[in-house]
């Protein structure tokens, strides 16, 4: 069996996340059909991060096995020419046998895309949230410093998670401002279910004058999902790359 990575790209508009669900179009699924078309085997694919519905990916990565021996070009070409155009391989890679998509990841990072203007721009609604009142970026800059580093963020974790460990290691949050066009990047070696979109959602309350940066330690102790305030659509987030 020869282990293949691939480095993919997409538009999560049209999806139910990455993840395969019974009568629900998925980007994993949207792969296994086409490796299985492919290959004419039932080919199992593991992603680096879960992205949910309606979140889109410029740098997901992936991998499975196979019996099949292509060149990592033939690999892209052929997968390309079976998914649909919303979704795409920009690169295929022959790994070891011990690389594993998400484990062996030792970082992953995130944009979130805002348009911050009076009127939406039709052509960027599907990337960009559409923000119309003035946001306060040197305060929602005091309030990502205090948010980077270690702790636990349950408070930014959705509700009824499972995963045991909520201590995170928050490598930085950067947030730049190109004219109407406010980009916030995360970056971490993993994240909880929807805690990016929960940070950015504070964020942009701290923003809006409505929540404080002097407010954080006290939400973390709080270990409580409502403490942290709304989530962010959807569909502002990006993941733009995977580190191994």
């Amino acid at each position: 069996m020869t282990r293949v990575k691939l480095s993919l790209a997409y538009d999560g508009s049209a999806y139910h996340g990455w993840q395969k669900q019974p009568q629900q179009d998925s980007i994993q699924g949207e792969l296994e059909n086409a490796l299985q078309q492919l290959t004419q085997t039932v080919v199992p694919i593991t992603g680096a991060g879960r992205t949910d519905a309606g979140v889109h990916a410029l740098g997901q990565s992936a991998h499975f096995d196979t019996n099949m021996s292509l060149s990592p070009a033939r690999w892209v070409r052929a997968l390309n020419a079976l998914l649909p155009k919303d979704i795409a391989v920009n690169r295929a890679e022959i790994v070891d046998d011990n690389f594993h998509a998400r484990f062996s990841a030792i970082s992953k990072t995130y944009r979130y895309q805002i348009l911050n203007a009076t009127e939406h721009a039709p052509l960027s609604r599907r990337h960009r949230v559409h923000i119309h009142y003035d946001l306060k970026l040197q305060k929602m800059r005091a309030a990502a410093k205090a948010l980077s580093g270690l702790h636990c963020f349950t408070s930014f974790c959705a509700a009824g998670s499972v995963v045991p460990d909520h201590n995170i290691d928050l490598h930085y949050i950067k947030i730049q401002k190109a004219g109407d066009e406010i980009n916030m990047t995360l970056s971490a070696r993993r994240f909880l279910k929807y805690m990016v979109r929960n940070i950015v959602g504070f964020l942009i309350e701290v923003g809006r004058g409505k929540r404080s940066p002097n407010e954080i330690q006290d939400i973390f102790n709080a270990l409580d999902r409502k403490a942290a305030g709304p989530t962010a659509p959807a569909h502002g987030l990006i993941l733009v790359e995977v580190k191994y």
